[in-house]
């Protein structure tokens, strides 16, 4: 089971994550629990390390540190009076060393990615001692681990760490003895490569974490309790009207969550797709809502898609000239300059005619992608280099798409009445996906006509 930093934000949460522990354990499960940060800790851990590192002044440190202190210490109290003495202390270690990298970063004028990775791994350092103890303060033995002592090893790339396959071995033999007795509670969204040094797994790493550690154990089900009562048909918060899909497939969920479904990390389905492990997401504020099932074959009702997202904070980047017409080497040469620049490529369209390529590539990596295009464009391969950051990406996912003919049509058929203008389109082999691209002023409205033109809404599996 995994909690996210909404289910422990306070006291209250952390007592419900307690309750809803305590319950499976009864009916016979044995549990092993993956935690993230109390909500908002680590946006304040990373604004305060970029805080240091360029402030001339002397920068808060020690109001920070105080003021996370008091915020823990409070729900330590609230939530394990008889175990808050003892559990403060090792809190208090860790906020020292957390003070002298931030003391330290701030005199050096320099915040490197391993410090970074250090500082931002804290919030669920701190946040798994209270759930665990909360848990002994409810008679059920419990022990916090860290990624390292958990035995999630990474790599070394600070930021974005990728597991590595010799992390299996390890948990299975340092977590599951744990379970027979008690709750282990590991930290999430933290690793460490294999000389110790720690490393951070990405935003949102901890359902990452959690399916890691569900592959390593064995796991019946990877739970992932978040604030929603499942995979929605869209964003709630855009479609007044979306729906709980009750099962998705492994395809499905991976496709949702690359393109802006906030519910599951993109990563989280590989490592439970290969041991085949059901992935079940609910809402610890409303834990007996059904959620969703993400299953190796999900079941099939009538509609053909099952959801549509999008995703902003992304821009366009075109590239054209003739002379890409029949040359070989173009795309190597494309590709090669933005894997070297850092650049991660989201989508690729092709014309025809092979003289001109789209790229999305996410905000943050724009420059980059420019910079690395204008050196391909001195080597000749293409002549021009234009982008548009006003543009978000539509996908609309389902399998049932596979094989069934007239759904393109029906996409951009309801765009096009809706005057929706769609810039680049792009289509995987596995026809469980249609993704494009539009203006950014049109991402909400394409959201809505489709969202109403497959009739996502209703509940069609009866």
């Amino acid at each position: 089971m995994k909690f996210g930093g909404t289910s422990v934000g306070d006291e209250e949460c952390i007592a419900r994550v307690v309750s809803i522990i305590e319950q499976y354990r009864k009916e016979g499960n044995e549990i092993a629990v993956v935690v993230s940060a109390m909500s908002g800790v680590t946006d304040q851990l990373h604004a305060i390390a970029a805080e240091v590192e360029s402030s001339k002044d002397t920068p808060p440190i020690e109001a920070f540190i105080t003021s996370i202190r008091a915020k823990h210490e409070s729900v330590l109290k609230a939530v394990a009076p008889d175990e808050a003495e003892t559990v403060m202390v090792e809190i208090d270690k860790r906020l020292s060393n957390l003070r002298n990298i931030l003391t330290a970063i701030h005199n050096l004028r320099e915040l490197t990615p391993r410090s970074k990775d250090y500082i931002i791994s804290f919030g669920e350092r701190l946040s798994a001692q209270i759930l665990s103890a909360a848990l002994r303060q409810a008679g059920i033995k419990s022990q916090p681990l860290n990624g390292c002592q958990a035995g999630i090893v990474t790599n070394e790339r600070h930021g974005c760490a990728q597991v590595l396959p010799e992390s299996e071995p390890k948990i299975k033999s340092r977590v599951i003895p744990l379970m027979h007795d008690g709750v282990p509670v590991v930290m999430g969204y933290m690793g460490c490569t294999g000389d110790g040094i720690v490393t951070t797994l990405g935003r949102s790493g901890s359902d990452y974490s959690a399916a890691i550690v569900g592959a390593g154990i064995d796991a019946d089900e990877i739970w992932i309790w978040t604030d929603v009562d499942g995979i929605m048909t869209s964003d709630p918060r855009i479609i007044n009207d979306a729906r709980v899909i009750p099962e998705i497939s492994y395809l499905e969920a991976m496709e949702l969550s690359y393109f802006g479904a906030e519910v599951l990390h993109p990563r989280t389905i590989e490592p439970a797709m290969q041991k085949g492990i059901p992935v079940r997401v609910k809402n610890t504020f409303n834990p007996s809502a059904k959620g969703s099932c993400v299953l190796a074959q999900a079941h099939r009702d009538s509609r053909v898609v099952k959801a549509i997202t999008f995703i902003d904070k992304v821009s366009l980047v075109n590239l054209a000239g003739a002379q890409m017409f029949g040359r070989p080497g173009v795309a190597r040469a494309i590709f090669t300059s933005l894997a070297e620049s850092g650049v991660n490529v989201m989508m690729i369209s092709q014309g025809s005619s092979e003289a001109n390529i789209s790229l999305i590539v996410d905000d943050d990596h724009l420059n980059a992608a420019v910079t690395a295009m204008n050196k391909v464009q001195l080597g000749g391969y293409i002549r021009e280099v234009t982008f548009d950051k006003e543009v978000c990406v539509v996908a609309v996912v389902g399998v049932g798409m596979a094989g069934a003919p007239g759904i393109a049509g029906r996409i951009f058929t309801a765009l096009g009445k809706a005057e929706v203008n769609v810039m680049m389109i792009s289509q995987g082999s596995s026809e469980a996906n249609v993704s494009f691209v539009v203006a950014h002023e049109d991402g909400r409205k394409a959201l809505r006509v489709l969202h109403d033109e497959f009739r996502l809404s209703e509940d069609l599996s009866e």
